[in-house]
Formats: C-alpha cells, sequence, structure tokens
C-alpha cells in the first residue's frame, strides 16, 4: 500500500492508475468528499500540510508521495528520519518546492530560464531593474500559485509601485516579460535506478493563464527536442530524483526557457491516460510500489486534451447536460472529478480524443476541430 499526500483531482487520478495496478493506495485529505476520498478505500481525514496526518498516513502504508509541491520539509524531516520512504525523496523536492529557489538551481546549472530578481519582502516602493528589462513585466509568487493565482502582470512603473506597497508576507519575484512562440511541457519519470522515461513533448495552450487544451506530439524540430530532454536528463541527476516531475518551457526567439518545474504529476500529462500504454499516474504507482517501469509509448498518432472548468452559476446549459453532450462525441474520453460544486474557474475535469492524422499540421487541424465541437458545449468561461 502507498500513500498519496493531498485529496484533489491528481490524487484521484493516482489512486484510480493504482487499482488498475493491484496497489492500494491511502490518502491524506480534509474532507470526505475530496475527489480521491471518493474513489478510495481508505482515507486519513487530516489536512495534507498536518504533519500529525502525515505521521498517521506513514503508519499505513510503505511510502508516501505528494499530489502536489506545498510541503513543509522541515516538519517532514523527523518522519524521514525515523524510516518512512517518500517518493520523491524530500532533498530532491526541496529546491523545487519555491520558485525562487527554483530558479536559482536552474542558473547555477546554467540552464536557460527567463530574467528574473527577487521582489523585498519590506514595504519599498522602490526596486532597481536590472538594464535592458521594460513593461510590462511578470510578477509570481514564489510558494503557492496555481492556475492563474499567485501571478500578476506588471503594466508600468505606477503598477510596480503599487505593487511593491502592497504587505506580503510571502516571497514574490519578478521576470522579465518573454516573448514566445510555443509553452511547451514534458512530463517525465526517473526510477530507483536512475533509468528516465518521458512522455511525448506536448504543447498547451492557455487561457488568461490557465491551460485550456493539450495537443500531442508538439511540433518541433530534433533538436529542441533534444535540448529538452537533456536539461530533463541534468535536472533529475543532479536532484537525484525519483518519481514523476513536469518542466514547462517558453520557445520563441530568445530560445528554450524553463518556465517552472512541477515534482509531481501534471494537467498537461493528463492525455497519457488515453493516449499512452503508461500513463504519468502508473508511472508514479509503479516507481513508488517497486513495479518494473514500462515505457511510456504513444497508442495513437497523437492526442487532445481539454480542461473543463466552471462556469458561471447562471450559464444556461446544466451541467448534466454538459457532460451528456459531451460523452455524446464518438471517441471523445470523459474524465470527471466529482467535486461537490461548480464554481467559476475551478478545474471539475477533462477530456482527451485521440487524433488519427500522422503530419503536424493536419493533426493540428484535426484537434482545432474537435476543440471547436467541445466549446460549442463547455466553453472555456462562461
Amino acid at each position: 500500500m502507498i500513500g498519496v499526500v493531498g485529496g484533489g483531482q491528481l490524487a484521484m487520478l493516482l489512486v484510480e492508475a493504482g487499482k488498475k495496478r493491484d496497489v492500494d493506495v491511502v490518502v491524506q485529505t480534509a474532507a470526505k468528499t475530496d475527489p480521491a476520498a471518493k474513489k478510495t478505500n481508505q482515507v486519513i481525514l487530516h489536512d495534507p500540510t498536518n504533519p500529525a496526518g502525515t505521521k498517521l498516513l506513514a503508519e499505513k502504508c510503505s511510502l508516501i508521495t505528494f499530489e502536489n509541491e506545498w510541503v513543509e520539509i522541515p516538519s517532514l524531516l523527523s518522519l524521514q528520519n525515523s524510516g518512512v520512504s517518500f517518493v520523491p525523496r524530500l532533498q530532491s523536492i526541496k529546491p523545487l518546492i519555491n520558485k525562487i529557489t527554483q530558479r536559482e538551481l536552474l542558473n547555477s546549472l546554467d540552464i536557460s530560464c527567463p530574467d528574473w530578481l527577487p521582489v523585498p519582502l519590506k514595504k519599498s516602493p522602490e526596486i532597481d531593474l536590472p538594464d535592458g528589462w521594460e513593461f510590462p513585466l511578470m510578477a509570481k509568487a514564489a510558494k503557492g500559485g496555481y492556475d492563474g493565482k499567485g501571478t500578476k502582470v506588471i503594466k508600468n512603473l505606477k503598477h510596480l509601485r503599487e505593487f511593491l506597497l502592497v504587505e506580503r508576507e510571502e516571497q514574490w519575484m519578478l521576470e522579465k516579460w518573454v516573448s514566445f512562440d510555443k509553452e511547451l511541457s514534458i512530463v517525465s519519470s526517473r526510477d530507483s535506478k536512475g533509468i528516465i522515461r518521458s512522455l511525448p513533448i506536448v504543447e498547451t495552450y492557455q487561457s488568461k493563464q490557465i491551460c485550456d487544451w493539450v495537443l500531442a506530439p508538439a511540433d518541433i524540430n530534433h533538436d529542441v527536442e533534444l535540448m529538452v530532454k537533456n536539461i530533463v536528463s541534468s535536472l533529475l541527476t543532479e536532484l537525484d530524483y525519483v518519481g514523476v516531475i513536469a518542466i514547462e518551457f517558453f520557445f520563441g526567439s530568445e530560445g528554450l526557457l524553463v518556465n517552472e518545474i512541477a515534482p509531481r504529476t501534471h494537467n498537461s500529462g493528463h492525455f497519457s491516460i488515453d493516449a499512452c500504454s503508461s500513463s504519468q499516474f502508473d508511472q508514479q504507482i509503479c516507481i513508488a510500489s517497486g513495479i518494473n517501469v514500462p515505457m511510456p509509448e504513444m497508442l495513437a498518432n497523437g492526442a487532445l486534451m481539454a480542461n473543463l472548468l466552471g462556469l458561471q452559476s447562471n450559464f444556461p446549459i446544466s451541467l448534466a447536460q454538459r457532460l451528456d453532450d459531451l460523452r455524446a462525441i464518438p471517441g471523445l474520453n470523459v474524465h470527471w472529478y466529482e467535486k461537490d460544486e461548480e464554481k467559476k474557474g475551478r478545474k471539475l475535469g477533462h477530456v482527451t480524443y485521440l487524433l488519427k492524422n500522422k503530419d503536424a499540421l493536419s493533426r493540428k487541424k484535426e484537434a482545432l476541430d474537435v476543440l471547436k465541437n467541445i466549446r460549442s458545449i463547455w466553453p472555456t468561461s462562461g
């Protein structure tokens, strides 16, 4: 049996992957109504950030993994020192749970990323911007940001001064604005023997800083693919990382830049549940439970994944009707997270469609045609 700290959709999909391998998964989460709690037979009802709950979790399983990177390393070290096994190891996660320490790691390894600088915690109306920096700028919270939260676009000097005057308990950083042609992502795994396996590199498309849809594989040349995989290898080897990881990139006139690293399964890898011989969740289950890890191979020429976000309360078509209409689309796989409430912008599920065309241009057109049908039923926002 393995344990998962967290009870959201990523934990739920890990539970489902575990069932396919006859691996029991127990989750630590705050409520029985959380997605993963509805799917598993055993739940530790504690907030995922509560180390006392993680101690109880450790009593029930041989190994613990995480749904997300919002973990308190110091409070978990005592558990690790007493013999609890974590995948990934706490030492491997430590530089990745904070965007500033991520950037420091990338800089130390000479891996290209956007230019950045930390924002002082104390109130200060001024900050010295490096030469060549122009507005707009991107401000990012060092910890806790996701789905557009924890980010701010700084449009001008007045906006920057207002931002610097706000009392902040958490650290932020400023990032030079990046003009890019594509946003790319790769989900990879590294097992205890040091073998690295990767899903196909994908292109991600955002709406209001939230992932809208994903196209697999990305239309990139071989040199870019090699650069991406070299970066993955360098990072995982440096961290002695064991488990699944996701790395997001900007690609354009400035070359290939690492945007963010997530030490876990990731939204951009959801397509793999239907499109690959071993999904990102299967990879994590196999690594955590000591099962031989298979190489994830594409089962189709390509795949489209689209997120289903909560719509406004007065949206004219009911949630049940939208789901019925989606399920009526031939070839569309609907993954529903069974969350207890539809809130605008909340991730409620995703859909996957396996693409038939072999060449990249035809495949993208096929994906866009299917996406248009999906969005006619379930808009990006409403």
